[in-house]
């Protein structure tokens, strides 16, 4: 197992954020993916049983994260015969307060289904095949990102985000880190962890991204399979400052999710990706 991750094991149960956890908004904070995996990873751990599977995972972000120790602290609301619900707080302890006080910086639900069978019947069902997203017909054995969009001559696949910095419709073929160090990165944890990046392509313009996610919900009627996962951009609408955005969650074989984000305009921070080289923070596993 690779030990690159979002965060280490700390003393009495916390973790303490690697440099996979660092956000670009800010110095000293940590980006939606790190908190997403350790909420995601709580709350599997908590609820997990064999014939349930995850089908929602919604995490609110009201706070912004630091790079200071973190803790979870995950709880049952329902363990029922078809349906188990967890509730998670992500936890952190500031290094200066001398009371060592906690704060909530976000909060995430858990929904875990029983499996069965369809009911009878014929239902309307989106069309995969009718939808844009292929992923790369390279493989790709590193840990960056590839991203694709609709601009004519930039719809191929490569790892430089400057090269896609338009306002056409965006794609993105990424590969989650474990949560903690050590931990096993399941299907579950992977799938919140990159439909985070919901956000970044429904929200990424001609200028950067300027909208910052304050929540997360990714809804599935299956785990993904494979290392890698697909998100493209389905829909986007933004009004005085507040944007709605979904994107369609693929595999290899398909698709099998929707995440959805609401965000905030966040301008006075904007990211240009034309300036910003994150390839770096990336290394063969």
């Amino acid at each position: 197992m690779s030990d690159i991750a979002f965060f280490r094991p700390d003393t009495d149960g916390r973790v303490l954020p690697l440099a996979y956890a660092r956000s670009l908004w800010a110095p000293g904070t940590l980006n939606g993916p790190a908190v997403c995996a350790l909420a995601a990873h709580a709350a599997e751990q908590r609820i997990a049983e064999p014939g349930f599977r995850a089908a929602r995972f919604t995490i609110d972000l009201f706070r912004a994260a630091r790079e200071i120790p973190t803790s979870t602290r995950a709880r049952v609301l329902r363990s029922g015969g078809r349906i188990r619900v967890a509730e998670v707080d992500v936890v952190q302890f500031p290094d200066d307060s001398a009371a060592e006080a906690e704060v909530i910086v976000a909060r995430a639900t858990a929904v875990f289904l029983r499996e069965s069978q369809n009911p009878p019947g014929q239902r309307w069902q989106s069309d995969a095949g009718a939808r844009t997203f292929s992923p790369p017909t390279t493989a790709v054995d590193d840990w960056a990102p590839r991203f694709a969009s609709d601009a004519a001559g930039v719809g191929e696949w490569d790892s430089n985000m400057g090269n896609h910095q338009n306002g056409l419709r965006k794609r993105v073929w990424t590969r989650a880190a474990p949560a903690v160090v050590g931990a096993e990165l399941t299907p579950f944890v992977r799938a919140a962890i990159s439909a985070e990046s919901t956000s970044l392509i429904c929200n990424w313009g001609t200028t950067g991204i300027g909208f910052i996610n304050c929540d997360l919900t990714v809804a599935l009627s299956r785990l993904p399979r494979g290392d890698r996962i697909g998100v493209e951009a389905d829909s986007h609408t933004e009004h005085d400052g507040i944007s709605a955005s979904t994107a369609g969650l693929y595999d290899v074989d398909g698709m099998w999710g929707v995440g959805m984000v609401t965000a905030v305009n966040n301008a006075a921070a904007e990211i240009d990706f034309t300036s910003v080289d994150v390839r770096g923070r990336y290394r063969e596993a």
